[in-house]
C-alpha cells in the first residue's frame, strides 16, 4: 500500500479453496479477515461474525463461496463495504451471474472484479492462475500480484472471464468425460491399460497443429465418422456402458455434414 500499511484483505467462504488463499495471504504479509458460518479461519486471519463485519476493513473482498450463493454472500457483505473497496467474486459462475453481481456492487461505489480460477486451487492457493475482467481489475492487480498472485487481465465487462474459463471448460472437462468413458468401455472390453496408454501418447504428441487437424478432419470425414460412432455406440451398449460422449459426437459430426454438405 502506498500509505505504508499492508494490504487488508477479506475472504468470505473459507473451504478448501478460501482457506488456501486466505493462509498464502498472510504468509505473503497482508492483513487478512474471513467469515465463514461453517468453517473456523485458519491461524494468522481475523475472524468474524458476518460477511459484512469481515469486509469492513478490507481494501479488497475475496467471494471464494459457490455460484448458488454468490448474490447472497454480496447483499451481506454490502453494508460492511466501504466506498473504494474492491469486491471480487472467485466463484465459477456464468457471465450472466458475474455481470448480475456487478450491478448492485457498481451502485454501492464498489469496485467490481470477475475472477476465473484457472487451474484447481489446491496446492496453488494464492498462486492458481486468475483471468480477471471488470472495472477495477487493474486495481485488483496493483493490490494482489505484489503478494504473489498469478493475474492475467482480461478487457472487458464483468463476465468476460467467466466466459473465457467457461468455453475452456467445454474444452477441458469433455476431454475428461471422454478420457473416462473410453476407459470404462476398455475395461469393459479387456484392453484398458492398452487404451490407457494410447490415449497418453496423444496427448502428449499433441501440437499446435492437432487443434487444426481436429477441426478440419471432423469436417472433411464427417460422414464416415458418423459410421464409426455409430459402430462406437453400438459397442458401448453392448458392453453395457452408457454411450454419453461417443453418441454426442455422433450428432455434432451428422450436424457437421448437414453443415457442409460434399460437393
Amino acid at each position: 500500500m502506498s500509505d505504508g500499511r499492508p494490504v487488508s484483505v477479506a475472504v468470505l467462504g473459507l473451504g478448501e479453496a478460501g482457506s488456501e488463499f486466505a493462509r498464502d495471504l498472510v504468509a505473503a504479509g497482508a492483513e487478512v479477515h474471513g467469515f465463514d458460518p461453517k468453517v473456523a479461519p485458519p491461524a494468522g486471519v481475523i475472524g468474524h461474525d458476518s460477511d459484512a463485519a469481515a469486509s469492513a476493513a478490507a481494501d479488497v473482498v475475496l467471494a471464494l463461496t459457490s455460484a448458488h450463493e454468490a448474490i447472497e454472500t454480496l447483499a451481506l457483505a454490502l453494508p460492511g463495504l466501504r466506498d473504494g473497496t474492491i469486491y471480487a467474486d472467485l466463484n465459477t459462475a456464468s457471465a450472466g451471474l458475474k455481470m448480475e453481481l456487478a450491478g448492485p456492487a457498481h451502485d454501492a461505489g464498489i469496485g467490481f472484479v470477475d475472477v476465473a480460477l484457472m487451474s484447481p486451487v489446491p496446492g496453488k492457493g494464492l498462486h492458481t492462475p486468475m483471468l480477471i475482467s471488470g472495472p477495477a481489475s487493474e486495481h485488483f492487480a496493483d493490490h494482489l500480484r505484489p503478494l504473489g498472485a498469478s493475474i492475467e487481465v482480461v478487457a472487458g465487462p464483468p463476465g468476460t472471464a467467466a466466459t473465457r474459463k467457461l468455453v475452456r471448460s467445454v474444452f477441458y472437462k469433455g476431454l475428461a468425460a471422454a478420457v473416462v468413458e473410453a476407459l470404462r468401455a476398455g475395461r469393459a472390453s479387456g484392453c484398458e491399460a492398452w487404451l490407457r496408454d494410447n490415449i497418453a501418447h496423444e496427448l502428449t504428441q499433441a501440437s499446435a497443429a492437432t487443434v487444426d487437424r481436429l477441426v478440419d478432419g471432423s469436417v472433411r470425414h464427417a460422414r464416415r465418422r458418423i459410421d464409426e460412432m455409430a459402430a462406437s455406440t453400438a459397442l458401448l451398449t453392448e458392453l453395457g456402458i452408457e454411450p454419453r460422449i461417443a453418441h454426442a459426437s455422433e450428432l455434432w459430426l451428422r450436424q457437421l455434414l448437414a453443415e457442409n454438405p460434399p460437393a
